[in-house]
């Protein structure tokens, strides 16, 4: 049974993709931060909303490529959440927060050592309490590996993710072609510019052995492909060999098979960033993994409903799924 109905007058992934981003207002939440030190010395920042209500399980958000917990994804998921009565914190991956981290080293699609950090952190300070997990795009990825690496003893007791570049390979590939090199072209743009940013700011901030680290990726000139940026810049300054090497350890792809969490995954074929057959197949799945796969949705897009008052499909979904599996595993119900 379809779920999720597009709405008729977004056709095709990239409407779906970009209404929201161009047309959707913010919603307004008044949050609270928390800075989070990282065993290396670097820091998270992390934008808690909702209920104080320490019965309600807590739910962790994972932003995707270039964006932050303002992304207009999480702050609707956000408030979705509180009207179940449910808090989340969303994650600002390094140096999303508006504040350049104090590494050379930043955030990427494989980040999954970070995202554990997090986890920890969470679960001691709120001991008892339920967590629970979103990932959009490369925040799915990242969640998605963490899950398959951690197994029977992960602590988050349901995740779901959306738009996942299962394969980093031939997402960047696919974002590469037609289109899709619009998206490309602007995400390599604020990537770069942070990257310059952080080389000045090291410089005059005196991190003397961090700005060396930036400063041995070399020219940061003439770069027109992902399969360039995470060659030169993401692989050296996170342990890879090579982008090929990056892409091969990080996809997420290779860790769906051990993940032993209630997971539901939502994707679009028509997602510019993916291609149909990165989809993982069902066999290759967990079988507590639950696949929603839409003709149309975009890109973390899934709007319905008409122009006057469209709607998020992801803010509906995901709230109420959790809140059906976290239910169905507490004690007294089987």
């Amino acid at each position: 049974m379809s779920l999720f109905r597009p709405s008729r007058w977004l056709p095709g992934g990239h409407s779906q993709t970009l209404f929201s981003p161009f047309f959707r207002r913010a919603p307004q939440l008044h949050r609270q931060r928390q800075r989070l030190t990282l065993s290396d010395g670097d820091f998270l920042d992390l934008d808690w909303y909702g209920p104080d209500n320490p019965d309600a399980p807590l739910v962790i958000l994972l932003h995707g490529l270039t964006g932050s917990s303002n992304s207009l994804y999480i702050l609707g998921q956000q408030q979705a959440l509180a009207a179940q009565g449910w808090p989340s914190v969303a994650v600002n991956w390094r140096g999303c927060s508006g504040e350049p981290n104090q590494r050379a080293r930043s955030y990427h699609s494989g980040a999954s050592e970070d995202l554990a950090e997090v986890v920890d952190y969470l679960s001691q300070q709120q001991l008892g309490r339920t967590l629970a997990a979103v990932g959009y795009s490369l925040g799915g990825n990242v969640l998605l590996k963490y899950l398959g690496e951690c197994g029977a003893d992960c602590r988050l007791k349901a995740a779901a993710a959306v738009s996942v570049p299962f394969r980093l390979d031939q997402c960047a590939d696919r974002i590469g072609q037609g289109f899709s090199r619009i998206y490309q072209a602007r995400f390599l743009r604020d990537l770069l510019a942070y990257t310059r940013n952080k080389q000045r700011l090291f410089a005059h901030q005196g991190l003397h052995a961090e700005h060396a680290r930036l400063e041995a990726i070399g020219s940061l000139e003439d770069m027109d492909s992902f399969w360039d940026f995470d060659h030169r810049i993401t692989a050296p300054l996170h342990g890879f060999a090579s982008a090929e090497d990056y892409y091969r350890r990080c996809s997420s792809r290779y860790f769906l098979s051990a993940i032993r969490v209630p997971t539901l995954i939502i994707q679009a074929l028509d997602d510019p960033f993916v291609y149909p057959y990165s989809i993982p197949e069902q066999a290759e799945l967990a079988p507590d993994t639950q696949m929603e796969l839409y003709p149309t949705g975009g890109h973390v897009g899934f709007v319905e409903g008409p122009p006057w008052r469209p709607r998020y499909y992801l803010e509906q979904r995901f709230p109420g799924w959790l809140a059906s599996v976290i239910q169905a595993s507490s004690p007294g119900n089987g």
